[in-house]
């Protein structure tokens, strides 16, 4: 395996007597798409919660580009290049779709809200929205107000929005929830230009999707990780089988695209 950019070790969090993640490891490498999986309840949110500081673990640490980030707020964790694509955009649906990009662009750049001009007037903010609008193949929707994109033309403007940062890992929490077949097609191929150029954890219940994307898979029950390897040896694997994937796996080629 290539280097581990994310090293997660034996990360415990209770809620009470519930333990939601119970000694919870992972490996995401550099360059790699991560799929991590699981039923409804198996800790998946609480561990990207704990990934992203928004929860702090009982105990166990979190290792990330090299730096036990175990202590990190959020804020710290963006600027080190971890995004999560949920938490780091929000849309605004009055507003353009370039428009949202800029204001993503000048957060990320730190620059001061000047709120009576428009938020693409500043120079250099204009030149990052072309290649942020074509990262996610809405060119041609730049001056569409957001509240007329469809659910996945939505979905790729808040992952255009967590890109503005450049992140080394982007968190990808659930993208093809609600999402129609012709949208899951157009978030597929852009999932997968995007592996080009940043690595990847997807938390995801498409099996279609996630066994046509993931390099490698992790399988979350009760907030323990139970399996972790390649497509095929968590197809194949008896215990995945009966605690999650059951009889019906998905077919081997997957979501098309």
């Amino acid at each position: 395996m290539a280097e581990a950019l994310l090293s997660v070790r034996s990360l415990v969090k209770h809620y009470g007597a519930v333990q939601a993640s119970d000694r919870f490891c992972l490996e995401v490498a550099r360059g790699e798409l991560h799929a991590l999986i699981g039923p409804n309840g198996a800790g998946k949110t609480t561990a990207l919660n704990q990934l992203s500081g928004e929860l702090k673990p009982d105990s166990g640490e979190i290792y990330f580009d090299g730096q036990d980030i175990t202590p990190w707020p959020v804020h710290r964790r963006t600027r080190m290049g971890l995004a999560r694509s949920y938490q780091i955009t929000s849309i605004f649906d009055q507003l353009t779709v370039k428009e949202n990009l800029a204001l993503a662009i000048q957060a990320h750049n730190g620059h001061s809200f000047r709120f009576w001009r428009k938020a693409g007037d500043d120079p250099a903010t204009r030149r990052e929205i072309g290649p942020a609008l074509e990262r996610v193949g809405l060119e041609e929707r730049a001056t569409i107000p957001a509240v007329s994109l469809s659910h996945g033309e939505k979905r790729q403007l808040e992952v255009g929005m967590a890109l503005v940062g450049r992140p080394k890992l982007l968190l990808l929490d659930e993208p093809y929830a609600g999402m129609g077949p012709g949208g899951a097609v157009e978030l597929t191929k852009l999932i997968r230009r995007l592996k080009d150029h940043v690595s990847i954890l997807l938390v995801e219940h498409d099996m279609g999707a996630v066994f046509s994307l993931a390099d490698r898979i992790s399988v979350l029950v009760y907030g323990r990780t139970i399996a972790s390897g390649t497509p095929e040896t968590i197809r194949a694997d008896p215990a995945v089988r009966e605690a999650y994937l059951g009889d019906e796996t998905p077919a081997k080629e997957g979501t098309d695209a």
